[in-house]
Parts: structure tokens; C-alpha cells; sequence
């Protein structure tokens, strides 16, 4: 099988990773107006992180094979994936505004938090996801940096108000885990789930 796949998210970080391992992704958007057009990204009742990611990446698949199959698209693979970031149990998705950000990233200084990141692959009856799961120890953060780092505008449209692989990469004292996972796609389930389509990699 080629190497071409439909990737069901907009992230620039994960069409990044997928290229780098040879992939080329082609974007299928789902609709994202708010509410969410596709998938409802509202937490279930007492529902566990790892459960969560799962869910949402389940239906983001499936939201694409109804929209590869409603817009006419070739059939290719489909690969969705969704990222949360927990601290003591509480879901954090992406900031609400800077205020929200800086109580985020008060919050890991000098603590462990932990970053799920569910990757599905979807081709013909086949539905197949993986979890990744990293912890993640923060220095300890001083109120400028704080100010500082949510002005460089990184911490936008990311789970958990910060991206591994820009500035914030300082403020990482140690990872137990994923990297790629931390960034949004774990190589090496998505690798996984691929050759499990007859996509191999190498």
C-alpha cells in the first residue's frame, strides 16, 4: 500500500510528524464550528482520561470516513488522534484565554503532570487505536517566564497551554514517555496501527 493517508485533524504538528516518517498526509478538516461540527469534545461524566482520548480519537476516525465517504473521496487510511494533559486527575484541554494559560502553567511548576495522547487508524472495517501515556516534570516557573512564554504565542490551540518542541522545552525537567506523544502523535503506535493496514514503514 502507498504511503498516503487522510489525516482528520488540522494540527501542523502532527502532519509534521507523519512526513517525517514518510507519510503523506492529506488533510480531510472536520467541521469545527462551536459546538463542535463533528465531534463533541465535552468530557463524560466521571469519564478517565485515558478513557476520554480514546473516545474522542474513535470519533474523529469515524467522522472522517462518514466525511471521505460523503465528499467522494478515494478510500485511503484515516488517522485521527486527540491530546489531553491531566494534573491530579483534572482534564486540561486548550486555554480559554491568557489567564487560563498562566493558571496552567502555575500549576505544573515544579510538579509532575501527565500528557494522553489516543492515535486511531481507520481502513475499511478496520478501527484500531493505541494510548500514549507521559509524565512530565516542569522546573520550577517564575511569574515573568510565565508572562514571558504565553507572549511568544506558543501556548494557542494546544492541550495543556504549552508545546514541547518550542519554548517550553526549557522549562522540561524530565520525561518519562512519549516525545512525539507530548507533541501530539506517538510515532510509534501510529507506526503500529499503519503496518496493521498493510502500511509498513520501512
Amino acid at each position: 500500500m502507498n504511503k498516503m493517508l487522510y489525516l482528520a485533524s488540522q494540527s501542523p504538528r502532527r502532519m509534521e510528524l507523519l512526513r517525517q516518517i514518510g507519510i503523506t498526509p492529506i488533510l480531510l478538516p472536520l467541521r469545527n464550528t462551536l459546538p463542535r461540527g463533528d465531534v463533541d469534545e465535552t468530557a463524560l461524566p466521571g469519564e478517565a482520561p485515558q478513557e476520554y482520548v480514546r473516545r474522542l480519537a474513535l470519533m474523529k476516525a469515524r467522522a472522517g470516513l462518514k466525511a471521505m465517504s460523503g465528499r467522494g473521496l478515494v478510500s485511503r487510511p484515516i488517522l485521527a488522534a486527540d491530546t489531553t494533559v491531566t494534573l491530579d486527575g483534572v482534564l486540561l484541554g486548550k486555554p480559554r484565554g491568557a489567564a487560563d494559560a498562566a493558571a496552567m502553567l502555575r500549576a505544573y511548576s515544579g510538579r509532575v503532570h501527565e500528557v494522553l495522547t489516543a492515535v486511531c487508524v481507520a481502513f475499511g472495517d478496520h478501527l484500531g487505536v493505541r494510548v500514549s501515556t507521559s509524565q512530565v516534570r516542569f522546573r520550577t516557573l517564575g511569574e515573568a517566564e510565565i508572562q514571558a512564554y504565553i507572549a511568544t504565542g506558543e501556548v494557542w490551540d494546544k492541550a495543556g497551554a504549552y508545546g514541547i518542541q518550542g519554548h517550553a522545552a526549557v522549562f522540561i525537567e524530565q520525561l518519562a514517555g512519549s516525545y512525539t506523544g507530548v507533541m501530539g502523535l506517538p510515532l510509534f503506535e501510529t507506526a503500529e496501527l499503519l503496518r496493521e493496514v498493510g502500511v509498513n514503514l520501512l
